[in-house]
């Protein structure tokens, strides 16, 4: 009997070893990660991410169909991968860390499907995380394109997540979305339907037991379109999915096509603690490297801007000198005049403008549509920017009456060719010497760090979304303290933060001490402050004076504390300047414990929320160990 049952034992074994080979194992450094992967011969190609020995993605697909070959079913590994250690140093002109180091264990997984041909999936295990991208190694002269991308992510079914829906296509005020401008559903389990039904974006946050994740895409090139995610129930997995058919420039490509050699964007996922997602720098880590460019006329810094409070009657040459004044006196690096100022102002006069500001130390930025036939948005100027030609003979003539750079809205989506627009513009605007915010836009996924001249993006439900509805200023609280666990660990935002004062028409929901946390809290190369001259010149001498002097460049970020949705306190260091900040996501009072050990005993001071008003205390920050909030409240110290 014993003979019988080991002979069924050994069948068994050989019939399993035909179906699946045992896994390869990859890891990082420290042992701290370990990526399982599967192939079933004949089938498919799975893989498993651990943390500690915890399964945070469970058994999850790999691969892609391209219109003229399957690189998903039967696809079978060709070599086993061997690993290699990258690394890579890097300085960013703005964000989180200014000198950033990044090593990581790379594995090349080479494939081959039925077809004899070639496919590479690229691994690289880094202390804090997991990025994989597909290589098309072979050479063609024909365009090949990817009609489906296979590539999950299995969470078990107690994981929860903080995701943003994608928005439908041609929806909203002109038909503009998609523009990354949703609320985001907090804790929500895995397979809950999107409310719009097309997805999620990018980043995706989740929780697995005592680990969390954050799901991102970088180094997307213009041959390929972004990504979101789709929940699959065959497969019971977020898949990645391409965009929605209209999200194109008209009659150019929707789906990836490109010549062979090919490189996909990485998928990157960030695993640890919520310290680990917050200090990650994987997307700019993985991001491809800044393109050669004279990057002398970069500069951070803060900006006044009329439209936010004001709309569109303050468009006009009298407020814009105005606001001139204000960026001036307050020490900001610049002004932003928005949409209908070429009909409201013209070249001519904003030639005045620029040199005026200039004799105030101020540069000027001024506001374009993006927008061809893709929406019906009326402002101006528009179809300024549609080719690169067209967009030469305008950025020579900025050049010309001294602009400094361009705020460009209203893009059309995720398409390949539309992204293809994103990079035109960078590259153009770089050779002259110009800088970049785009508006309502695309997540950037690494763009900085390829053209530095890119300072900031949308991407978001910001200011203006609480200036327009009351619904909005009533989340506002909550949604503020998900944005650095989400939408700006790694891509600069352009949330347009603070109001000290009050916003027309709207009842503000949170403390001025939250108000004054943010453009501290938020990471944005230029940080377009909302206020306008009237409210900031209400509030104490001490107060407008600490917001002469707010980097947006920093050196170092630390996590200090926090819960998304709930309450957050980042610690950022400039030289040798500290910056403590932390708001209130609730509406309830509460003690922080904090741990600033991170700064060497230094003298400061604190502002905190007095009634209604400020109160500012002199602090040394070894003693600054708990910290009390109000409902929506926050809190600032400078060290």
């Amino acid at each position: 009997m014993k003979s019988y049952l080991n002979l069924f034992i050994i069948f068994f074994f050989l019939v399993s070893c035909h179906q699946e080979k045992s896994p390869f194992i990859l890891k990082n450094s420290d042992n701290s990660i370990t990526v399982e992967l599967h192939s079933v011969v004949n089938k498919n190609l799975f893989y498993r991410v651990l943390k500690n020995n915890n399964v945070v993605i469970d058994s999850s697909h790999l691969g892609l169909i391209r219109d003229d070959s399957d690189f998903y079913n039967e696809l079978n590994i060709s070599k086993f991968p061997e690993v290699k250690l990258v690394s890579d140093r890097y300085t960013m002109l703005q964000g989180k860390q200014k000198d950033i180091s990044y090593n990581a264990n790379e594995y090349i997984v080479q494939t081959i499907n039925k077809d004899g041909k070639k496919m590479n999936v690229i691994f690289r295990l880094s202390d804090d995380g997991v990025a994989f991208r597909y290589h098309f190694p072979e050479d063609s002269i024909g365009i090949k394109r990817i009609i489906e991308e296979k590539t999950t992510y299995n969470f078990n079914e107690e994981t929860r997540g903080w995701l943003q829906p994608m928005s439908r296509a041609k929806t909203g005020w002109k038909s503009v979305n998609p523009s990354y401008e949703e609320h985001y559903e907090m804790g929500a389990p895995v397979n809950k339907k999107s409310p719009i039904k097309e997805g999620w974006v990018y980043p995706a946050l989740f929780k697995t037991g005592d680990t969390w994740a954050l799901i991102s895409e970088t180094s997307l090139d213009d041959n390929y379109c972004g990504t979101r995610l789709k929940y699959n129930n065959e497969v019971g997995a977020f898949q990645v999915t391409f965009p929605q058919k209209e999200e194109v420039f008209p009659n150019r490509a929707l789906n990836p096509e490109s010549t062979l050699p090919w490189y996909t964007p990485w998928r990157i996922l960030t695993i640890g603690s919520l310290k680990t997602i917050t200090e990650s720098t994987l997307g700019t880590d993985l991001a491809e490297k800044a393109i050669d460019m004279d990057t002398s006329f970069i500069k951070s810094g803060l900006s006044s801007w009329s439209w936010v409070l004001l709309k569109d009657d303050f468009t006009n040459y009298e407020t814009s000198l105005k606001f001139i004044d204000y960026a001036s006196k307050m020490n900001w690096a610049y002004c932003l005049i928005d949409a209908d100022w070429d009909q409201k102002i013209g070249y001519d006069k904003m030639n005045e403008l620029t040199k005026y500001a200039a004799s105030k130390n101020v540069k000027i930025l001024v506001w374009y549509n993006s927008a061809g036939s893709w929406n019906t948005t009326p402002y101006t100027p528009k179809d300024k920017l549609l080719t690169s030609e067209s967009r030469a003979k305008e950025f020579k003539k900025l050049n010309e009456i001294g602009v400094s750079g361009v705020k460009i809205d209203f893009f059309g989506g995720d398409g390949q060719s539309m992204i293809a627009y994103y990079h035109g513009i960078l590259k153009d605007a770089a050779k002259h010497k110009l800088l970049v915010n785009f508006h309502g836009a695309t997540l950037p996924r690494g763009w900085h760090r390829t053209y530095p001249n890119l300072m900031t993006v949308e991407a978001i439900k910001g200011e203006e979304f609480i200036t327009f509805e009351q619904e909005n200023a009533n989340l506002q609280a909550s949604h503020c303290t998900l944005l650095p666990f989400t939408r700006n660990v790694f891509d600069p935002m352009d949330f347009t933060p603070m109001v000290l004062d009050s916003i027309p028409r709207i009842e503000r929901k949170t403390t001025k001490s939250f108000e004054l946390a943010l453009p501290i809290l938020f990471l944005s190369g230029i940080q377009h402050i909302a206020e306008t001259p009237t409210g900031m010149y209400k509030q104490p001498d001490y107060i407008v004076d600490f917001l002469k002097d707010i980097p947006t460049n920093w050196d170092e970020s630390r996590f200090v504390t926090g819960y998304p949705g709930k309450d957050i306190v980042m610690a950022r260091r400039k030289d040798d300047t500290w910056f403590v900040v932390g708001i209130n996501g609730e509406n309830k009072p509460k003690e922080l414990q904090l741990d600033l050990a991170i700064i060497k005993e230094k003298e400061g001071f604190l502002i905190t929320d007095k009634n209604e008003t400020f109160e500012k205390t002199v602090i040394n920050s070894k003693n600054l160990t708990t910290i009390t909030l109000q409902p929506n409240g926050g809190f600032v110290a400078k060290f």
